[in-house]
């Protein structure tokens, strides 16, 4: 089977920047078209540039990078500092990239990128905030139907919120445009807060990486040493979740994870409930599942998988 091809939407972001290693890492598996930058975990001049420090950590200057949306669709934005510190990718000392930026916005490259592959060939890995790919599909009606899926990182069901009491950060950021890609018929994967805090960074799993002895391994685990001391207090657990990386694993490792076909719905009027992923986990609706929901994961052949495939770069 030939490498499947993605585009990268994200907003590095410590576990952001974990997932696009791993996707560098197997390309066997996967070809990055590109990685489109959004605003999110830190506003998007820091995104932008944090997307083009992993490439370079990983010696892979060929990837494109672009920079899309600057901003939520009629919201303001609400970043994630507290969790990721000042630059997004607190915990290593990275240089300034010096790989340039690509002059297209990142919107356009995902609609030119769609309607020049072929159908049902593409598929879109969101890692953040779904402003670029709901601006794409809103400017663009037609390309809904040429992505061959969608896996993103967002949304919760039994684990609910983790910036509101009833919210996840990449829904609640954007619920609007969440709300358009849910409702766009493309096939979607969601890794959501109920399987992502099952894949929990241990120390024994950060030593392996560190371990690696390379620039990239001593690198992840500073990543994840950093932003472990807040997810270890806010949630009480023994370690901190890699969230993002899910997405990746998924792409190459489906036969690790398991869930359920459901039917989503985003809330977007109540400020009480705002980015709500409201989940027909039990099927009490007459409402077509929309996206296959994932619960859980073989944590042990997923962190294998990640220290196996760092250790390539």
């Amino acid at each position: 089977m030939p490498p499947r091809k993605i585009i990268i939407d994200t907003d590095p972001g410590q576990d952001d920047a974990v997932a696009i290693l791993l996707a560098l890492a197997s390309p066997e598996d996967l070809e990055v078209l590109g990685i489109t930058a959004v605003a999110g975990n830190v506003p998007l001049d820091l995104t932008q540039k944090n997307a083009r420090k992993i490439c370079e950590l990983a010696g892979k200057t060929d990837v494109p990078v672009y920079v899309g949306c600057d901003r939520p669709l009629g919201r303001d934005l609400v970043t994630a500092e507290h969790v990721h510190g000042q630059t997004g990718l607190d915990g290593p000392d990275l240089p300034d990239p010096a790989m340039p930026l690509q002059d297209q916005h990142a919107v356009d490259f995902i609609i030119d990128t769609l309607r020049t592959e072929a159908p049902g060939t593409v598929t879109l890995c969101p890692l953040g905030p779904l402003t670029n790919i709901a601006t794409a599909f809103e400017k663009a009606p037609d390309i809904a139907q040429r992505v061959q899926q969608i896996v993103l990182m967002g949304g919760a069901y039994f684990e609910v919120g983790n910036i509101t009491p009833t919210a996840e950060f990449n829904i609640y950021v954007d619920p609007q445009a969440a709300d358009i890609v849910f409702k766009s018929g493309v096939d979607i994967v969601v890794m959501p807060l109920d399987v992502t805090h099952k894949a929990l960074v241990t120390k024994p799993r950060n030593d392996a990486f560190r371990a690696l002895g390379t620039p990239c391994g001593v690198a992840v685990a500073q990543m994840t040493d950093f932003f472990e001391r807040f997810d270890k207090e806010k949630y009480g657990s023994a370690a901190a979740p890699l969230h993002d990386p899910c997405v990746t694993a998924y792409l190459i490792r489906p036969d690790i994870f398991s869930g359920r076909k459901v039917n989503v719905v985003v809330e977007t009027q109540s400020e009480l409930t705002m980015g709500m992923t409201v989940t027909d986990w039990w099927g009490v609706t007459d409402r077509p599942p929309n996206a296959l929901f994932i619960g859980d994961l073989d944590a042990d052949a997923f962190f294998a998988l990640l220290t196996t495939r760092l250790a390539r770069l």
